[in-house]
Formats: structure tokens, sequence, C-alpha cells
């Protein structure tokens, strides 16, 4: 990469307050999978992979994973951080992601939509003088 970062500093300019929506994003689809646990979704669930083949167990930890990479990489680019680019500080297990493509239902965003200081820094709309 050309414009590799050096430091995860150079690519990251959230405020400390932005992991509140990567533990958003983690959690609404977790307390989803809770709330259908508790109903019974997962025996269900298991029980018809079962049926159509019992080698179908094997891909449940591979469709997970894939949901869990979904939900990263989309609370990512919500943020304005690209999951495809690796500082160069970084690298080996777990920071391998961005070595995979990337599932994001978003694209990157020029700016973290939730960065209020760069709400601040926007032209404001003068009203007209009386």
């Amino acid at each position: 990469m050309t414009n590799q970062p050096k430091t995860m500093e150079e690519l990251d300019k959230r405020d400390n307050y932005a992991w509140l929506v990567s533990f958003g994003a983690a959690m609404v689809p977790f307390c989803g999978f809770l709330y259908g646990h508790s109903r019974g979704f997962t025996v269900r669930v298991i029980e018809s992979v079962v049926k159509i083949h019992p080698a179908g167990l094997l891909l449940i930890p591979f469709v997970t994973l894939t949901m869990e990479k979904c939900i990263y990489d989309t609370a990512q680019s919500f943020q304005g951080i690209d999951p495809n680019i690796k500082p160069a500080d970084r690298g080996g297990f777990p920071s391998g992601g961005s070595d995979l493509p990337s599932f994001s239902l978003v694209p990157v965003s020029k700016h973290n939509p939730l960065d209020f200081n760069y709400l601040r820094r926007l032209p404001t709309i003068k009203e007209p003088s009386k």
C-alpha cells in the first residue's frame, strides 16, 4: 500500500466515545440472538441443519464469523475507517481482518457522522438581519 498509515493514531481520529458505536453495533444482533435463543430459535436452526445433512453443522461457525465480520466492517465504515487499511504497526492475529474482503453494508464515510466536533466546524447559515 502506498498510503499505509504508520500507526493506528494516524488512521483512527475518533474521540474516546467512538467505542459506543462499535459496542452498539455488536450488541444489537447479540441481543437479537439471545432473544431468539430464549424462544427456541437456536434449537430449531440446529435441528433443521441436521435434517438436511449433519455435516452442515460444520458451516455454522463460518456463517457466524461472516456475520460478525459484516457487523464489524459496517461499524468501522460508518465511522469513516476503511476496514481494508492496516497500519504498519498492526498485523498478525487478531488484526488480520484487513487482509480479507470487506463485508461492509455501507460505504466508508468521508467523516465520522457522530463526530460532533466536525459538525461544529461546518459553516452555519446566518439569519438575515431585521
